[in-house]
């Protein structure tokens, strides 16, 4: 995606005309309009100065409209791409110079901009830009992107000419609704008044005045068809001289100026009334001692933020007298916005990019289509499709039901209400009246909601809540990292007697090569003598094992050694965890699905749907969970969804003839269909991306072998995935581990996450991450790009979404080494 500071300057309006259909007259109102501003004197004796843009132009350049706006309005004009078959912009181009995307919107951006520094150095003048764009709002460009799409990185506000010809109405709305479902505000709808009784004004009036759209309404154009040239000329100044000073023109006039006005007084207060009135997620509010300190987000696209710049990111010192910096911020030459890399991922969500136009339409679709309907005894086509889509993809035998709830914390407190259940009626436990534990690892985060905070140890994010408990035992692991170029598992620090020493490994490959280690037997034993000691010695109760797969989250991005997970649930499902087993275990006849031991549920919130490169990251383990739970990209990072996705004995253990012995979960908005109907979407979209050339050229920069399909491309891996690959470049992953201020550096799928060296020590509590996230984002002193990320303490991760391109990435690692030093 282009990497475009959205177009809103304090003394420059950049605005975009588009057009409900060809023949609109788009280059008419472009040309009273810039001509009413041109000649207009403010009170205050403000000038005007105006100019025409047109990204791409088809047909003669006699033809052009540029020469038409230069020739009518008397201001300066561009065109930035030329074609000479009057035909659209896609078809034209074919035999010629195709600019992409990218090139065509840094083009209009970097125009923008040299026009805003004119306006800056010109005194007593405030200008205006027009963009206007060829055909409708979903012709396409050069490149075949529709242009709604292809402008929007710049998000420029919309003026709309309406259509006036019998079926206008239809194509006006449409075309409105087309750009609204792509985050565009449209500030005005203008349209011909041609004397016919077709009443189209009148009607779009009405229509987008209940949408809060102001439309106004254009005098008509004198017919020039039988005219000579110079008739046609002289017909048609005097239409611009006269028409361009009406009350309609300067109406509009009015709206497009205060439209700008009123966007940037709504951007420079909304800082200050968040901070008098919303209580931020994981925030210490002490620490907020000015509205500057919170980010304010106009808008994002693809993989970046349009943020609102603050005297920090203008690198104005902080000493500076308020007054000041007010003055300094007024007098910025750029972009009142600037485009700030999601390094994130928006807290792990993003999967196909901000304002993803095909996600949008699908919510939308869904939204028209069902609105929400309850969904207890009930079902509808998105969420059974869903359902059967993931216990498609999760390739688990075992796992035959869904459960729907609304986020990864709910979604993990049904899981542990399943497995607990499950395990107390095998048992013949009392779980309400028994403490009655899991089983997890340390360093774990799996929510936080009760339940799900009670299913992990004592840290940071739960030791303060009053209700709080910690139920259960949480093992040590031994930690995957690369170190000074080597790939390294780590035993727990002074564990090295339990755990083994530290192995070396040259690929991390071989830390998957299960077989080839062998030190499964090692760790079995070292489990086995813990579960001893709890279950036998202590008698201490469990009823689930619950893990986050591969690499725990809010932990740190904790790389967990896989054989250690693998031994674990093998020990687990091996284990005797119950002496005198109820008669309610007959309901758990022995087979090949049928959970054993304890429940294993696994917690893949973060790490599945491809976050870590496959489908589910429980394939790295080669191991079938019970309980699998899923959230975070499951609707492409747009909307909240999650899902339980349980085993058919799990499911039977609710089964009963009173209702009480069912499980009584649920919320007002469960399997919404509008989420469901985006997460097949998504899913489908991702689903592409594993046999895309994009991932093609990822999986080759970190596997050594890749398996071939007979025509030479890329086999889709299904079912026992193979292959450990990341999205970040290899060769500055082992660059990054080998610096003098890194303790060691880990990356799979689209995750980076590196460990700074603190001598305070690490953990969440440290802030040795703090400074070099803030250099990141607002140091721009030798980068060009801002990056927004995210610490866990000592460590400083960074995320992708599933679609990001290896350019973005590779500047996005520049920044990182960079700031490093």
């Amino acid at each position: 995606m282009t990497r475009v500071a959205s177009g809103l300057w304090k003394n420059l309006i950049a605005l975009q005309v588009y057009g409900a259909n060809t023949s609109v007259g788009k280059t008419i109102v472009s040309t009273l309009l810039g001509r009413h501003l041109v000649r207009r004197t403010e009170k205050d004796k403000t000038q005007w100065a105006v100019r025409y843009i047109k990204p791409v132009s088809t047909g003669p350049a006699d033809e052009a409209d540029e020469s038409y706006v230069r020739r009518y309005a008397g201001y300066p004009t561009t065109t930035l791409f030329k074609y000479s078959d009057p035909v659209s912009p896609h078809v034209a181009a074919r035999g010629s110079f195709i600019p992409s995307d990218d090139v065509l919107v840094s083009n209009i951006a970097e125009t923008l901009q040299e026009y805003a520094r004119y306006i800056l150095t010109s005194k007593g003048q405030r200008g205006l830009s027009i963009v206007e764009t060829a055909g409708g709002v979903l012709s396409p460009g050069p490149s075949g992107t529709p242009q709604a799409d292809l402008f929007r990185p710049l998000r420029l506000p919309v003026l709309l000419v309406g259509d006036h010809r019998l079926g206008g109405i239809s194509s006006t709305i449409s075309a409105c609704e087309s750009l609204l479902v792509r985050g565009y505000d449209v500030d005005a709808v203008v349209c011909f008044n041609d004397g016919s009784k077709l009443g189209n004004s009148e009607y779009l009036s009405e229509h987008f005045g209940k949408l809060g759209i102001s439309t106004f309404e254009l005098p008509w154009i004198p017919d020039v068809e039988r005219c000579s040239k110079d008739e046609e000329t002289e017909k048609m100044q005097e239409y611009y001289a006269s028409k361009s000073k009406s009350a309609h023109v300067e109406e509009l006039a009015h709206q497009i100026i205060n439209q700008h006005s009123s966007r940037l007084t709504n951007l420079s207060t909304m800082a200050s009334r968040t901070q008098k009135s919303i209580w931020h997620p994981f925030t210490q509010h002490k620490s907020i001692s000015a509205p500057s300190d919170i980010l304010v987000f106009d808008s994002a696209y693809g993989d970046y933020f349009q943020t609102l710049h603050t005297p920090k990111s203008l690198s104005i010192p902080s000493k500076t007298k308020p007054t000041l910096q007010s003055h300094i911020l007024e007098r910025s030459p750029g972009p009142v916005l600037f485009p700030a890399f999601d390094g994130s991922a928006s807290w792990w969500t993003q999967g196909l990019g901000h304002g993803n136009s095909t996600l949008s339409l699908a919510a939308a679709y869904a939204a028209g289509r069902y609105g929400h309907v309850m969904f207890a005894g009930a079902t509808h086509e998105p969420a059974i499709t869903l359902a059967e889509r993931l216990l498609n993809g999760l390739k688990n035998p075992r796992l035959t039901k869904v459960f729907y709830t609304d986020n990864g914390s709910t979604a993990i407190e049904v899981g542990i209400k399943m497995a607990l259940r499950a395990a107390c009626k095998k048992y013949g436990w009392g779980g309400s009246s028994e403490e009655i534990g899991i089983i997890g690892l340390k360093g774990s985060y799996h929510g936080d909601t009760i339940g799900a905070m009670d299913a992990s140890e004592p840290s940071v994010y739960n030791k303060k809540v009053d209700w709080y408990r910690g139920r259960g035992h949480w093992f040590d692991v031994p930690e995957v990292k690369l170190r000074r170029g080597k790939w390294v598992v780590e035993p727990p620090a002074g564990m090295e007697e339990d755990f083994g020493p530290t192995q070396e490994f040259d690929e991390l490959d071989d830390i998957f090569d299960f077989d080839a280690r062998g030190q499964a037997e090692y760790y079995a034993g070292h489990i086995k003598r813990i579960l001893d000691e709890l279950v036998k010695r202590q008698g201490k109760r469990f009823g689930a094992l619950i893990m986050e797969p591969v690499i725990m989250g809010a932990g740190g991005m904790i790389f967990v050694d896989p054989l250690f997970q693998r031994a674990l649930t093998t020990v687990i499902r091996e284990y005797d965890f119950g002496t005198n087993p109820s008669s309610a275990s007959a309901m758990y006849p022995p087979g090949h699905n049928a959970w054993t031991g304890l429940p294993v549920l696994f917690d893949e919130v973060f790490t599945g749907l491809y976050r870590l490169g496959r489908f589910t990251s429980s394939s790295f383990l080669d191991i079938l969970p019970d309980i699998s739970v899923h959230a975070k990209l499951l609707t492409g990072g747009l909307i909240p969804l999650s899902a339980t996705v349980a085993s058919q004995g799990i499911f039977e253990a609710f089964w009963g003839d009173e209702k009480s012995d069912a499980l009584l979960h649920g919320h007002s908005y469960t399997a919404h269909a509008l989420g469901c109907h985006v997460a097949n979407t998504s899913l489908d979209e991702m689903n592409k991306l594993q046999s895309s050339d994009l991932w093609k050229t990822y999986r080759q920069s970190w596997t050594q072998e890749q398996q071939k399909e007979p025509n030479g491309g890329l086999a889709v891996i299904t079912g026992k995935e193979q292959g450990v690959w990341s999205m970040w470049n290899k060769e500055t992953v082992m660059e990054l581990s080998r610096h003098k201020r890194v303790d060691y550096a880990v990356a799979l799928g689209s995750v980076l996450a590196v460990s700074l060296i603190d001598e305070l020590g690490s953990g969440y509590t440290s802030n040795a991450a703090a400074s070099l996230r803030d250099s990141m984002m607002y140091d721009l002193s030798n980068s060009t790009l801002s990056v927004h990320s995210r610490v866990l303490g000592n460590v400083i991760y960074l995320m992708a979404s599933m679609n990001t391109k290896a350019e973005h990435l590779a500047a996005v690692e520049k920044v990182l080494l960079s700031k490093l030093g």
